[in-house]
């Protein structure tokens, strides 16, 4: 389980059930409504890791995969105030 420490809030964006590139929309649309704090993306999409990995990437937000189970990923993303 994805483990935050007590001074941080994060917000749950659940796109469980949501086909590609759902998941990867509804964290654009999160982080367009504010763009700095933490996140927890919860996915049942396996493809989801490499959209979400990338995207992370090139934003450069912190992302952080855990694989729950075989149909179920949760995505720590952090994004700082720089």
């Amino acid at each position: 389980d994805v483990k935050l420490c007590m001074s941080q809030v994060a917000h749950v964006i659940d796109a469980m059930g949501q086909p590609c590139p759902m998941p990867l929309l509804m964290l654009k649309r999160a982080l367009k409504q504010q763009a700095h704090g933490t996140w927890i993306l919860k996915s049942s999409d396996p493809h989801s890791q490499i959209d979400v990995s990338r995207y992370c990437n090139l934003h450069a937000l912190k992302c952080e995969v855990t694989q729950i189970s075989a149909q179920e990923f949760h995505y720590l993303i952090e994004s700082s105030l720089v």
